[in-house]
């Protein structure tokens, strides 16, 4: 985070760091990418999905918005990953501005109660977003649902949405400019994330299969890019993808390349909209034993930034 920032001579200019914090599966990363306007944290219907904690950016006049979508809180810490996600998770919430804690509409969970204990200790202000609210069918639940949330924290603001259908976004935007700090802005206005091309084109590749395969495979893939050099028009990536066992190597391949094919092929649509060029594309599979399980391991691939 960013340290000694002087007060601007414009006095209406907001910058800092917003954290999206909750347990698996809420939508976090899809609030992030609507509220962006475009997609930057991969998504899939199945929990744990992100892996990092990715920045987004965005800049509304005088207001600059840094958000931190976090993956999700774990209850348990088996593996390695596992931890590292929850690492990542918490690490989010030190010396930020504003945190966003998103629920499932009337759900509530012990993982929801274990954030919340973590929020504890959190002294900024926090906003309870009720995340996919157009699901709800009975809608007269929500008040006595939203006085039994009043009652667990003295919350900044509590804000019923649906971040899949861009529903009440606008409040929310509203309320974390107004909680932020007067201050210069930290990146050009026209940036929209820290994280890497590189970085990008992994999570792509990741979400096209955790996508595509759902519960045909676990946890146990990672993506580390060999390859990113443009040539001419021509953006060629190639990407290697790591998987625990030979069967689940099998699993990415299918019958006669014809899943790794369809990965690719959806992958690179994605790549060459965000890189706007056209992008040729390689897929490798691999097998690296236990490397969810191992701290080396995740560090070989890059997840030791915190």
């Amino acid at each position: 985070m960013m340290n000694d920032i002087t007060t601007p001579d414009n006095p209406n200019s907001r910058c800092g760091f917003v954290a999206i914090v909750g347990r698996p599966n809420v939508g976090k990363s899809t609030l992030l990418n609507h509220i962006l306007g475009q997609k930057l944290s991969i998504t899939s219907r199945k929990p744990q999905t992100t892996r990092h904690q990715v920045l987004g950016i965005k800049t509304e006049g005088d207001v600059q918005a840094i958000y931190v979508d976090t993956p999700g809180m774990h209850e348990e810490e088996p593996r390695a990953i596992n931890r590292y996600m929850n690492k990542a998770a918490t690490s989010a919430l030190v010396d930020v501005d504003v945190v966003v804690f998103v629920v499932d509409q009337l759900n509530w969970t012990t993982a929801d109660e274990m954030v919340l204990e973590k929020l504890e200790r959190v002294k900024c202000p926090v906003i309870l977003a009720i995340n996919k609210v157009d699901k709800l069918e009975k809608r007269e639940l929500m008040l006595p649902h939203l006085e039994s949330l009043a009652a667990k924290r003295d919350f900044a603001e509590i804000i019923p949405l649906s971040a899949l259908r861009e529903t009440n976004l606008e409040p929310l935007e509203e309320a974390v400019g107004r909680f932020l700090p007067q201050s210069v802005h930290f990146y050009p206005d026209d940036q929209i994330t820290d994280r890497s091309q590189r970085f990008m084109a992994s999570e792509m590749v990741r979400e096209k299969i955790t996508r595509q395969l759902g519960a045909e495979l676990p946890y146990s893939v990672a993506v580390e890019i060999e390859e990113f050099k443009q040539q001419g028009k021509t953006l060629h990536i190639s990407a290697l993808i790591l998987v625990e066992r030979d069967g689940q190597r099998k699993i990415i391949i299918g019958d006669k390349g014809a899943r790794l094919r369809q990965i690719g092929q959806e992958a690179r649509i994605d790549m060459e909209r965000m890189f706007d060029t056209k992008v040729m594309l390689k897929l490798w599979v691999k097998v690296k034993r236990g490397w969810a399980d191992s701290d080396r391991a995740l560090k070989s691939l890059g997840m030791n930034d915190l």
